[in-house]
């Protein structure tokens, strides 16, 4: 790794996979830009040909999976929601959501022009998206900039795995993640998008093996609330 480089978590490896803790700040893989690294180039490095299976955006921080070689690949991805059992994910968002815990149902289009994904409560030729929630902590009264808010932790289990999905439902709910001015957002108190892919849980496609990955709270989320 280059001194210059974020640093990659190496949470597991075999011959045909490996699992890692994406830093907030790093790309997935290269949008173009020469140079910049990535955890895909980044990886490359380290094992020559390496295959993303699924990303995470550019600021969100946590455990992705990566394939070593092509077949690999195609047997994740073909079959990801067959073989991915649990995927959590931790956020805090700006105010208090409006029920401690629920789910969001909605459809999602992706539109290339303004970069932005809109959700619509009806199918609208857009993809089904299931987001379930659940609120962990609330603080009240926090300063932020020229504002000052309520903030709470949620924990988000994910039923499908869409573009933006979460930040999208947490705006949907009222509640978009902190950091987040894409989605509405009018503070950042950690410096940094506030969403953390937290847990992945899958069975190895060729072992059939049980893999379950977790990566801590960030600092920067544990230090607006007192129970984490």
């Amino acid at each position: 790794m280059r001194p210059s480089e974020p640093k990659i978590k190496i949470k597991f490896e075999d011959a045909r996979l490996v699992v890692i803790e994406k830093p907030a700040g790093l790309l997935s893989m290269s949008a173009g830009r020469s140079g910049e690294p990535t955890a895909h180039s980044i990886l490359a490095r380290m094992y020559g040909r390496i295959f993303i299976v699924h990303r995470l955006d550019r600021d969100t921080s946590g455990v992705m999976v990566f394939a070593k070689d092509e077949e690999m690949k195609r047997m994740l991805q073909d079959n990801w929601d067959e073989l991915v059992e649990e995927r959590r994910y931790v956020a805090v968002v700006e105010g208090v959501p409006p029920q401690a815990e629920g789910t969001v149902t909605s459809w999602l289009k992706d539109n290339p022009k303004s970069m932005v994904v809109s959700s619509c409560p009806y199918d609208n030729g857009g993809q089904k998206a299931v987001t379930h929630y659940c609120v962990k902590d609330t603080v009240r009264g926090i300063r932020s900039g020229r504002w000052q808010l309520s903030y709470s932790l949620v924990e988000y289990e994910l039923e499908t795995g869409r573009k933006n999905q979460i930040r999208v439902h947490s705006a949907v709910l009222g509640n978009p993640v902190a950091g987040d001015r894409k989605y509405g957002a009018v503070s950042n108190p950690c410096g940094r998008l506030c969403l953390h892919a937290r847990t992945l849980c899958f069975t190895h496609p060729v072992t059939g093996r049980k893999l379950s990955f977790s990566s801590a709270v960030p600092p920067q989320f544990k230090a607006l609330f007192r129970t984490v």
